[in-house]
């Protein structure tokens, strides 16, 4: 079997576990006292206090290393795009197992969600990837870019739904890890890029959790997964050389994006005009569910 081949197995087997662990990390953090991505080091602390969540991120790293050998045998771009699929597991993990459960709305998504990543894979198929490095300016701006488009997400509220806008925020955040672990397996001075790739990826999982306490695992780690792998894509074509498609192809790849993107709006609305206020959980023995141990209350 051809490396390539072997390398889109391993990465949506990656696919399966990194969603599926999504889907344990979300009950797990629905249940816990409020996270704020504002106070990253508190949250971490509840978080790795419980082992419901300790088990799905274990699950979720495991995933995460498959995707880094997937990377080693199959174009960047390719990986993403199959890395993507699991939008579909986590909407048969939110429906407990029967589609039908999902809001129409959801189905809706999902179905956009599945096209648009059929759409891009036939677009990048017979595509090389390029062995280019990226401008150091050109790569410095774009990781700069999208971590203070995740800050401002974070900071400034929107109308639209909270889980979304937070799940769109981690994206941003893993799309830089990826870039950096692409930059890491250059070597040499690239070296440097381990900085970003643990802040980008440790500050991204600390948001999702907040995000899990908003909505469902499909709207906040659905929205995050269409961005974590759309972003290397376009960067694939800006900063690493790589050819962009013409004729059919590249009316396949607008289809593509145009699909992502609707199912990304279809999943923010999901909750309406977005509140802010994380989704209802049990308190555990002793604690006020709506803020825990202490009295902080949830930041929006």
């Amino acid at each position: 079997m051809p490396p390539v081949w072997i390398g889109l197995t391993v990465a949506f087997t990656s696919a399966l576990i990194t969603n599926a662990a999504y889907s344990l990390e979300h009950d797990a953090a629905a249940a816990l006292p409020p996270l704020s991505p504002r106070r990253p080091f508190r949250s971490a602390r509840v978080l790795l206090r419980d082992r419901r969540w300790l088990l799905g991120f274990a699950a979720e790293t495991t995933g995460w290393l498959m995707y880094v050998a997937a990377l080693r045998l199959a174009p960047l771009a390719l990986v993403q795009s199959v890395g993507a699929s699991g939008v579909a597991v986590l909407a048969f993990a939110s429906a407990r197992g029967h589609p039908s459960r999902l809001a129409r709305r959801e189905q809706a998504a999902v179905v956009l969600a599945v096209a648009g990543l059929a759409l891009l894979g036939l677009s990048l198929a017979g595509t090389v990837e390029s062995d280019q490095r990226p401008s150091v300016i050109g790569i410095t701006i774009w990781l700069a870019a999208s971590g203070g488009a995740a800050v401002a997400i974070i900071a400034t509220p929107t109308r639209f739904g909270r889980a979304a806008s937070l799940g769109l925020a981690a994206g941003l955040l893993f799309s830089d890890g990826d870039l950096s672990a692409k930059l890491v397996g250059y070597g040499g001075p690239w070296l440097v890029a381990l900085v970003t790739l643990i802040v980008a990826y440790g500050v991204g999982t600390s948001v999702l959790q907040s995000a899990y306490q908003r909505g469902d695992a499909l709207t906040a780690a659905g929205t995050a997964t269409m961005v974590t792998n759309a972003l290397p894509i376009a960067a694939g074509f800006v900063l690493f050389g790589e050819t962009l498609p013409s004729g059919t192809r590249a009316i396949a790849q607008v289809a593509a994006f145009a699909c992502l993107v609707a199912s990304a709006v279809a999943l923010g609305h999901q909750q309406g005009q977005g509140t802010g206020q994380p989704a209802p959980r049990t308190g555990r023995a002793g604690e006020d569910p709506a803020t825990g141990p202490s009295t902080t209350q949830p930041e929006p």
